[in-house]
């Protein structure tokens, strides 16, 4: 059987770029998370990932492009731990409970380094791609409590989604800064008191 040598240099070079793609952002989102976007440079998650400098530029174009990706990454790894930890529930109050139990999970693990999003977002120039990356996670977040407020019954959802969006960046930034674990267990206590006024 006679190989296309042009269709066989193609495969190996796409699986290549993919495995060094792969590469930086694991290598992104660990040294991100740990340290901080604009604490690390660019040189360190290069030697991080063991490629070459052209490869990050050839794969994302920007040092703010590879942060969006790696903010992109937590965002779906989020969405898919909210999603799953509320479909485990029926009811609806239990729904919207259930995404404070979730950040209860991470807040617990002795990894956590407060949100993502708000680390990246705190220094991030406006109009940039990090702060795209923020505003689409934070709005999925809005939306995701408005959307369980309505399946609650309130009259009004969207106030009380936007309380327990800042009662959920609360609990996640007193986990972090007053390294307290059971800060997102507190929350879930608030969140429940105002369900029960909402729908009283």
């Amino acid at each position: 059987m006679t190989v296309d040598r042009s269709v066989w240099y193609c495969q190996v070079m796409t699986a290549t770029q993919t495995s060094a793609r792969d590469r930086l952002l694991a290598a992104a989102n660990e040294l991100f998370y740990e340290e901080g976007v604009h604490t690390v440079g660019i040189d360190r998650v290069i030697a991080h990932a063991g490629v070459a400098k052209a490869t990050l530029y050839n794969a994302f174009g920007s040092k703010d492009e590879l942060i969006r990706a790696y903010l992109n990454g937590r965002h779906e790894v989020r969405r898919e731990r909210i999603t799953e930890a509320i479909a485990r529930h029926k009811s609806p109050r239990a729904r919207v409970l259930a995404v404070f139990e979730a950040l209860a999970e991470s807040t617990s693990d002795p990894r956590y380094h407060g949100c993502a999003f708000v680390n990246a977002g705190a220094e991030a120039a406006p109009g940039s791609p990090i702060v795209q990356a923020v505003d689409d996670y934070r709005g999925w977040v809005r939306e995701l409590f408005t959307q369980l407020a309505r399946e609650v019954g309130v009259a009004r959802p969207e106030p009380l989604a936007r309380a327990l969006h800042m009662l959920y960046d609360g609990a996640g930034l007193s986990a972090r800064l007053d390294r307290d674990p059971n800060a997102a267990s507190a929350a879930r206590a608030v969140a429940a008191a105002l369900l029960d006024e909402a729908t009283a």
